[in-house]
């Protein structure tokens, strides 16, 4: 009778040399291809929580304004397309920490309503389009400021610091 599997030891060539000069040989060889291998970076660790002064404010006056602690995390706008927002996005920062956009999704979780953005992935980042049901529009826009002064890079990029005063205000283009 003729097997139809592949025997379960089998044979070695006496040529082969000894089996524990195999498993050896090859610990070596995976030892050096490990040596040699570049260095991966250990994730980023998250940074404490902030509290920060956050305003809302949309076409008809203030939707929210209050003090939220927040972190950076993986933001949940309305229509879906999570990500995450801790100051690394585009390389911004070497480090995470709390951003705009991240008070921002705390909060409408903490205050009930919503907001959403469009995800530009070649940014790396939102343009925040929403906030409780107010849209942006040809004419208007949110205007993302930190201290009173433009952010220089979009609200996931730009990391907070306690007592921040942070503001999404409904603004006139142009």
């Amino acid at each position: 009778m003729t097997p139809t599997h592949a025997p379960r030891h089998p044979r070695r060539s006496p040529l082969a040399g000894p089996p524990r000069r195999a498993a050896v040989t090859t610990a070596a060889a995976l030892a050096v291809l490990a040596a040699a291998a570049p260095a991966t970076a250990a994730p980023a660790t998250a940074a404490a929580p902030v509290t920060v002064n956050l305003t809302l404010t949309g076409p008809n006056g203030v939707i929210y304004d209050d003090a939220i602690s927040t972190d950076g995390h993986i933001v949940s706008p309305l229509t879906g397309g999570d990500h995450l927002c801790d100051g690394t996005n585009g390389g911004a920062n070497p480090a995470p920490g709390a951003t705009p956009t991240a008070a921002l999704d705390d909060a409408a979780a903490a205050d009930g309503f919503d907001w959403d953005g469009v995800w530009y992935a070649s940014f790396d980042d939102y343009l925040v389009t929403e906030i409780d049901g107010y849209s942006q529009n040809a004419d208007f826009f949110y205007l993302i400021t930190v201290n009173g002064v433009e952010t220089p890079v979009g609200g996931c990029q730009f990391l907070l610091e306690e007592g921040d005063d942070v503001a999404f205000t409904w603004t006139e283009v142009g």
